[in-house]
């Protein structure tokens, strides 16, 4: 089974992002073993001076967790039109050991409007070496409109536009890694 690590932008414990995880992870259960990663705010601000061999231990755990996924997903929202800072600085620790570096990568932007922080963290994600297709990314703009309190995504287009996703990103996880099966997409899908 294909073990998909799973990273929400969103500190809120209750966020619509996380909703949005555990309802995935229900989805594909028979398919992927989705695993919520935890630590987010625990992780120290990035500090090049402390980036080597040795690096703080919740950076380490952070680190070995995505070594062990074949593929990662993102669901995150956007904050002041921008990518969250506790997401941005999870990434930057990995810049240096790379463990982004053709990991098969699934992003979704959700929130109010989503198209400046996607646009961003997608451009974030390329140069880090992300292994993504077109197909791999989603902004779902309105997204409490398209999703229930009790966490079930009651939009259709939304469904299938993240079904599509996750086909797209099971399959490309499930390829070797070579230096074609990646693409610098300059487009996004939006729900």
């Amino acid at each position: 089974m294909i073990k998909i690590m799973a990273i929400s932008g969103s500190t809120r414990q209750h966020s619509t992002n996380h909703q949005l995880i555990a309802a995935i992870k229900e989805r594909y259960a028979t398919q992927a073993e989705i695993t919520l990663f935890e630590g987010l705010t625990e992780l120290p601000h990035f500090n090049p001076d402390l980036d080597h061999e040795q690096p703080p231990a919740e950076v380490a755990a952070f680190r070995a967790q995505l070594r062990a996924a074949d593929a990662v997903l993102i669901c995150t929202p956007e904050y002041a039109i921008g990518v969250p800072g506790s997401l941005k600085n999870a990434l930057d620790w990995t810049v240096s050991s790379m463990e982004f570096s053709k990991k098969p990568v699934g992003l979704i932007t959700a929130g109010t409007s989503g198209v400046h922080a996607h646009k961003s963290l997608l451009g974030t994600l390329l140069i880090i070496e992300s292994r993504m297709r077109e197909e791999m990314q989603l902004v779902i703009p309105a997204v409490k409109t398209k999703i229930s309190p009790e966490g079930v995504i009651t939009h259709g287009e939304t469904l299938t536009a993240i079904d599509r996703l996750m086909h797209s990103l099971l399959a490309v996880a499930a390829q070797p890694r070579e230096d074609d099966a990646y693409l610098h997409p300059p487009a996004f899908h939006k729900a």
